[in-house]
């Protein structure tokens, strides 16, 4: 199995620690974000990562040479600009694409998500649901929610508690939840994204939805 780490961004909301150095870099407890995020997905059995940088790049990759890849094999995906979630899935979508195709899920997860969410049974939550993407999400306070019918598909999204929601297939029923920052997809969405440079991979699934596409909750709210 294969994971993107999302670790391009930078890292304004930690300011000043991210001065001088990548927010993949950060440290929590003497371990770095990034070695954090590789060696949990490794505890997955996932031995291929692809990582997105961009701000302090060459810190990022100096880095992991001197890990030795924390045991597993590592690509880089270099960002000239920013060309958030949805542009940088669609830059490394090469590392997915396999000859013969396989229809086997990936991982998307941030750099700098902490968690104690099982992506094993998200996994399988994924393939039971035969879904297209499967999220990670949490009832609790969010300044972001997205929205999800009583089937749990993803149907729209709202900003902050006030703002008018974004409906995108109609739904008796919008439960609003905190995305978690870890995706599973299909391989198949890969040649779906029809968005160009910088675009947040959000805007993609909600297109998606509105299409019928299965983009579906996985609820993680016991988990940190």
């Amino acid at each position: 199995m294969k994971a993107m780490i999302l670790a391009a961004g930078l890292g304004t909301r930690l300011k000043p620690l991210t001065d001088d150095r990548p927010k993949a870099l950060v440290e929590i407890a003497g371990r770095t974000l990034l070695e954090i995020a590789i060696t949990r997905l490794r505890s997955f059995g996932i031995r291929e990562v692809i990582v997105n940088v961009h701000h302090f790049a060459d810190m990022a990759v100096d880095y992991l040479k001197a890990k030795d890849n924390f045991g597993v094999r590592i690509e880089i995906s270099r960002e000239d600009v920013l060309l958030d979630t949805g542009g940088g899935l669609k830059k490394a979508a090469w590392f997915f694409l396999t000859d013969p195709p396989t229809d086997k899920p990936f991982v998307l997860h941030n750099v700098d998500v902490i968690s104690s969410i099982d992506i094993e049974q998200m996994v399988q939550f994924h393939k039971k649901h035969q879904a297209l993407a499967t999220l990670a999400v949490q009832d609790r306070p969010t300044s972001r929610y997205l929205l999800f019918d009583g089937d749990s598909k993803l149907c729209g999204r709202r900003m902050g508690l006030d703002e008018t929601a974004e409906i995108v297939r109609a739904s008796r029923y919008a439960n609003a939840l905190a995305f978690a920052g870890i995706h599973v997809i299909s391989p198949r969405l890969l040649s779906m994204l029809t968005e160009d440079g910088v675009f947040s991979i959000i805007t993609s699934y909600l297109r998606l939805a509105a299409k019928g596409e299965k983009i579906v909750a996985c609820r993680a709210d016991k988990d940190y």
